[in-house]
């Protein structure tokens, strides 16, 4: 694992795939047609555990103002900060192992409240699986 830095918040939109797991690949292929240059856009799952549910939304990166609105979708802000990361290669062929990342992962670290497990997908090969990590109050001394 390691430990990634966002450095600015980073705008996205989408929608909750309610058919979760089974709709996911159908979500973002819709995701990809309803936007212009759909290909190359970066695409995000995002998920809260709540309970013994997973609560999942399919994302793409917000690069035009009002994008959400236009398309009648909801919005969403992955916050800058560290994430404990671990890069899954060749993700198509691992899809049933992402759920065991993020169990491992947070197992480890504990997120804060209310802070979503991230998939970040860089390309049809590499995602990364991100997890926010507790930002702690420091104390200098003089």
């Amino acid at each position: 694992m390691e430990t990634i830095k966002i450095k600015e918040n980073i705008s996205a939109f989408g929608f909750r795939v309610h058919s979760f797991p089974k709709g996911i690949k159908d979500a973002f292929d819709n995701l990809m047609n309803l936007v212009p240059d759909g290909i190359d856009r970066t695409y995000y799952g995002i998920s809260y555990i709540c309970g013994d549910e997973i609560i999942y939304h399919a994302a793409v990166q917000e690069l035009n103002a009002g994008e959400a609105e236009r398309y009648n979708c909801e919005r969403y802000t992955i916050e800058k900060g560290e994430y404990k990361a671990d890069r899954v290669h060749q993700w198509m062929k691992k899809v049933h192992t992402i759920r065991d990342i993020f169990s491992e992962m947070l197992k480890e670290e504990c997120p804060q409240e209310k802070r979503p497990a991230i998939e970040w997908y860089l390309n049809d090969d590499e995602m990364i699986c991100m997890i926010r990590m507790e930002q702690h109050a420091t104390v200098e001394s003089r």
